[in-house]
Parts: structure tokens; C-alpha cells; sequence
């Protein structure tokens, strides 16, 4: 398995990976959801991504949208990360083609149940 986690946080970025690679998960990391996208376009073997909604170039909001509109990736599941628990952020968030929302700060465990509602075995 294969995730590409996107967050502007250089810190939280190291813990997602730190938590994923104790599970066995191959991790790549961008910066912004415009940097997200290059490397979606190179690397075309995701099986998840993590992404942050509030960054600076491109927002996550932007860049879940951007994906599914160009089919970059059509079977990769697409998890929103963010501390804004706003019904119509969700909504927009789902409209774009987001498959889940992660709450931060978020535990281990939820991650883990987060990606088992996905299909991922944990």
C-alpha cells in the first residue's frame, strides 16, 4: 500500500508517516495540494491520500477537485485531514469527490479505523 499524505506542516506530515510506517506503509509527502499534483502525475501507484485542507498554493478543497476532475488516480480513496469540523466544508469537501474526513488532532486508533472504513486493512 501506497500513501501520499499533503499537509503544509512539515511536523504533521513526519507523524502520519512515523504512524504509517509502523504499519507497514509506503509513504511520499508534498507540501501543498499543487505539489500533490506532480506528484500524482509521476508516481501513479497511490493507493490513499491524506490531504490537508487549509495550505497555502493550493487548498485541499482545490486539489481533491482538480484530481477527480482529471482522473489522475481514479481508484485512489481521497481522505480530507483538518481540524475544521464545518458541516458545508464536509459537504463541499464530499461534492468534490473526498471519501472521508479525519478530524486533527486525531489518535493512531482513529487513523486506523478512518482507513479500515475505507477498505484498508489496518
Amino acid at each position: 500500500m501506497r500513501v501520499l499524505i499533503v499537509d503544509d506542516s512539515i511536523f504533521v506530515r513526519e507523524y502520519m508517516r512515523k504512524l504509517l510506517g509502523r504499519m507497514g506503509i509506503s509513504c511520499m509527502e508534498a507540501s501543498n495540494g499543487s505539489a500533490a499534483l506532480q506528484v500524482l502525475a509521476e508516481e501513479n501507484t497511490f493507493d490513499l491520500l491524506l490531504l490537508d485542507v487549509n495550505m497555502p498554493v493550493m487548498n485541499g478543497l482545490e486539489c481533491v477537485k482538480a484530481i477527480r476532475n482529471s482522473k489522475l488516480q481514479p481508484e485512489m480513496k481521497v481522505m480530507m485531514v483538518t481540524t475544521e469540523a464545518d458541516s458545508a466544508l464536509i459537504s463541499r469537501a464530499l461534492d468534490h469527490g473526498a471519501d472521508e474526513f479525519l478530524m486533527k488532532p486525531f489518535t493512531p486508533e482513529s487513523l486506523r479505523e478512518k482507513m479500515m472504513l475505507l477498505g484498508f486493512a489496518a
